[in-house]
């Protein structure tokens, strides 16, 4: 009985290291995004809403991070030359003001960028997507 005790010990011991060196570098961790920013609405409420655009690749907690990379990849990476998603997009002519904010960097250029929307659907059809969370 007591050998069995020893074996499984020493099993569950070396079956613990084995995962403890494997989570310590045993495996290649993911590049960091080559893009990054922290994106933020301020709504005439006085509600905030915020999320994290990552690109290169896409990710982070903007729900449509693929398309606002795209668009910021076709503005070079300025939030002020953002385009508009173009003709077919309406939004209703409410004025209810968003101060809309981008900071962090792209392609290893900081970006600082504020601006104020009409309405919440103007910022998301303005910016591409960008601001459309």
């Amino acid at each position: 009985m007591r050998t069995f005790s020893a074996r499984l010990s020493r099993t569950v011991t070396t079956a613990a290291c084995t995962l403890a060196a494997l989570s310590l570098g045993g495996q290649a961790t993911a590049a960091p995004p080559e893009s990054s920013l922290a994106l933020s609405l301020r709504h005439s409420d006085g509600t905030i809403a915020v999320t994290q655009l990552h690109c290169d690749p896409a990710g982070g907690s903007h729900p449509a991070s693929a398309q606002a990379c795209e668009a910021l990849d076709d503005a070079g990476g300025r939030p002020a030359a953002l385009d508009s998603a173009g003709p077919g997009t309406a939004c209703p002519m409410i004025y209810a003001p968003v101060h809309a904010s981008a900071h962090g960097h792209w392609r290893g250029e900081p970006v600082h960028f504020t601006t104020t929307y009409n309405n919440a659907c103007l910022a998301d059809v303005e910016s591409g997507g960008v601001f459309g969370f």
